[in-house]
């Protein structure tokens, strides 16, 4: 007689993105397909699976469910737990059942918003289909997600799309096992779902549904602007190919130089523009489908205003089905910005978008699904051998959760610094960012970073223990957290940005150089950082080395004004140069009197603004229109001279001042550039590989083994793969950006590790 084989009977609590993208189906289909019993469903910790049959095939579930999950899952754990006795019993099937509320905190990850798939493409374009052309067509594989969620646990009733009840059919599907749509919480047809409906700035309506969108194509191909309500926010789209159109736009929202973003109808149409490499493919074709920046072909037929001067081209395709249809009525390239005024949030609502974008745009395609959670496209682009650097980490990546290497006693608030802000929820033992939000400079973009904390805090924390914000006395952030009448902790801007890093690697913050080089940071002394070399060890945080010190004349407008940094620059070993950049003799003789006597001119040790003084000097522009457009310029001559292998020599030295044990001196560097002839190009080149070499030679003296690259300045796909690849030459462990954005995106993130840790504050040596 056959011995019995094992059975058992377990709860499976499995955490990550395991909400809105087709986990429960799958683990439904699976445990069918093993014989196994039971149910599974979502709560708010992620998804709890009752499990029971023979181990052995319970066991081929539990692999399954860390292997073959659905590509938009994320699984972060899966544990076994013994039945409770409240929980429901084992019958007969396999079921998914109703979501579980209970009062346990919300720990299970917001889904994000996917790009439209491959199965659901074939079904808009095919004519047969109950779908033919719909523009909100889904499944559990794609659709909207973070966007349309008011909270969780994620269903349909706590989601805008309660607002829409399924007809028959689509209810059928939704109630189907063996169907894609099963559990697909946004499913809708044409006969149940929202609508296209076109507008005039004052609401009047054009008309609605297909014959609302063929009249948005002829006014594209007319020349004419269209807000276009997407996922989760509005596009302000013109004809990419027609310079009036895209001058016209520039104008009306005020944006002079910084580059548009172009949606191209498909890859074989964005190949005649551009030149596609086969990551950046994969990152256009991912369900993340963000901006990827690639070179453009020479004699391209862009409109000059769409990136002028610019050596890329902020690329993306049609990630929802109202996008397909369009880009393929319309057949061309179009201009697809953010629809809002320079600097201001992403329009979100349809009042709202007429009401603040009635001197831009001419019309607006809008439909009545209501957008819960504003959320930018995300930027990214590709650095040596494909490696990714998010620029902007929005739709597609946020806000996926990271794991903390510990357990916080209670739910922490991170809010990031001023500029790129997001936020982060820190609880337990994960965070949460938020979106990229936008620069805390204006009233409105203020406004959404409140109601981004509001959210959070209704979707994982009913109350928060603590506020983390940046030490900057002067951030738009910093009052917030002072206002909240909770304990704060200031956490040292570079600091937060190593810490960003090393939360994605889930390195110990010892034995670590973090380099954290970018435009502006509040220091320890006063002064402004952002050339910065942190030891981190068993004792702390430690400024082990710096950028050399220098002014910049006029404060802000140095910022802007990259000749005042060339200046100030020369002018700390004794040459003038202002009347070279075109100053008067007598606004020469007063930037060098705010020098000479310090007069509000602040002292910066900034990559960032090394980089603009360097562009001035080598003549490769004057001024800052938008951010990072001199070091862009420096990086962009640089590529055009690839070969070139000579490097500006900088000096590594004890520093000359306290606050550091070591300093790069650039001053040699500046000579050099200073010099008569030599190539722009060939010097930008030069410059960087000179900067690469000096961050080795500090790695050197620090006595580690591991060097973090951080900050806004790693953005630079040159500086970062140079860097990277010159330390891992010389032994060192690198660590880089993959998940989280170089640049002060990721701040709030690098502050709930530093509460966690308590590590805040960075020591001045001596």
């Amino acid at each position: 007689m056959p011995h019995p084989l094992p059975f058992t009977d377990v709860l499976l609590r499995v955490r990550g993105t395991v909400q809105g993208v087709g986990f429960r189906p799958f683990v439904h289909r699976t445990a069918h397909r093993l014989g196994v019993h039971g149910w599974v469903r979502n709560d708010p910790q992620g998804v709890l699976i009752r499990a029971a049959g023979e181990a052995a095939r319970v066991d081929a579930l539990v692999a399954a469910l860390e292997h073959d999950a659905p590509p938009a899952a994320r699984v972060t754990e899966i544990r076994r737990l013994p039945p409770g006795s409240a929980e429901p019993p084992v019958g007969p099937d396999f079921l998914i059942t109703a979501s579980h509320l209970h009062g346990a905190a919300v720990t299970a990850a917001t889904p994000a918003d996917l790009a439209i798939c491959a199965d659901c493409r074939g079904e808009l374009l095919d004519p047969a289909n109950r779908r033919h052309r719909y523009p909100f067509i889904n499944c559990t594989q794609c659709g909207p997600r973070y966007s349309i969620i008011t909270s969780l646990p994620y269903d349909r009733r706590r989601t805008t799309m309660r607002a829409f009840r399924m007809c028959p059919a689509c209810r059928r599907e939704y109630l189907d096992p063996a169907d894609r749509r099963y559990h697909a919480e946004p499913n809708a047809c044409p006969a149940c779902g929202p609508r296209l409906t076109l507008t005039l700035a004052g609401g009047e309506v054009l008309d609605r549904r297909e014959d609302a969108l063929d009249i948005a194509v002829a006014a594209l191909q007319d020349g004419l602007i269209v807000a276009v309500k997407g996922l989760g926010g509005y596009h302000l789209m013109c004809d990419a190919t027609n310079e009036r159109a895209v001058a016209a736009l520039r104008a009306r929202k005020h944006r002079e130089e910084k580059p548009l973003a172009v949606m191209f109808r498909d890859l074989r149409m964005l190949k005649t523009f551009a030149r596609v490499s086969a990551a950046a493919e994969k990152l256009l074709t991912s369900p993340q489908a963000p901006i990827v920046l690639v070179p453009p072909r020479p004699g391209h037929p862009l409109a000059p205003s769409v990136a002028p001067d610019n050596p890329w081209v902020g690329a993306l395709l049609p990630y929802t089905p109202l996008h397909v249809l369009l880009l393929a009525d319309v057949d061309r390239p179009l201009v697809a910005t953010s629809a809002n005024l320079s600097e201001e949030p992403l329009c979100t609502d349809n009042d709202d978008a007429r009401a603040r974008l009635f001197l831009i745009a001419d019309l607006f395609l809008d439909h009545d699904r209501v957008i819960a959670r504003p959320v930018d496209d995300s930027v990214v682009r590709l650095a040596a051998r494909a490696h990714p650097l998010l620029l902007r980490r929005a739709r597609g990546y946020a806000p996926a959760p990271l794991s903390l290497p510990g357990r916080l006693p209670g739910p922490v608030l991170c809010i990031g610094g001023q500029m790129k802000s997001t936020i982060a929820v820190a609880s337990d033992a994960q965070v949460v960012l938020s979106p990229h939000i936008g620069d805390l400079g204006n009233l409105a973009t203020h406004r959404v970073f409140e109601q981004t904390i509001a959210m959070l805090g209704e979707l994982y924390a009913s109350r928060f223990d603590l506020v983390a914000h940046d030490k900057h006395p002067g951030y738009t952030s910093t009052h917030y957290a002072q206002r909240t009448g909770l304990p704060c902790l200031a956490v040292q801007h570079h600091l937060a940005h190593v810490l960003s890093c090393l939360l994605e690697h889930n390195h110990p913050a010892d034995g670590v150089l973090g380099v954290a080089w970018d435009g502006t940071g509040y220091g320890e002394d006063g002064t402004v950082w952002g050339g910065e070399f942190i030891l981190l060890g068993k004792a702390g945080a430690e400024r082990f080395a710096r950028l050399r010190p220098f002014r910049l004349p006029g404060g802000e407008a140095a910022v802007k004004d990259a000749r005042r940094v060339a200046v100030a620059l020369a002018h700390e070993f004794g040459t003038g140069v202002a009347t070279r950049f075109g100053f008067s003799p007598r606004d020469a003789a007063n930037l060098h009197t705010m020098l000479n006597r310090g007069l509000n001119s602040p002292v910066c040790t900034s990559a960032g603004r090394l980089f603009d003084g360097v562009g001035a000097l080598l003549g490769l522009g004057r001024h800052n229109s938008f951010e990072g457009q001199m070091p862009i310029a420096v990086e962009a001559a640089a590529a055009r001279a690839a070969g070139h292998r000579s490097a500006l020599p900088f000096v590594v030295r004890p520093a000359a001042t306290p606050g550091a044990r070591l300093e790069i001196d650039w001053q040699p560097a500046i000579e050099r550039l200073l010099s008569p002839g030599g190539n722009a190009d060939e010097l930008a080149a030069a410059f960087h590989r000179g900067l690469a070499k000096a961050i080795v030679a500090v790695a050197r003296q620090a006595g580690v083994g591991t060097v973090a690259l951080t900050g806004g300045c790693f953005q630079n796909a040159l500086l970062h793969s140079l860097t990277s690849d010159a330390l891992a030459a010389d032994g060192f462990k690198v660590l880089v950006h993959r998940q989280l954005s170089p640049n002060d995106n990721s701040i709030a993130a690098g502050q709930a590790l530093a509460a966690l840790l308590n590590l805040t504050t960075v020591t001045l040596p001596g």
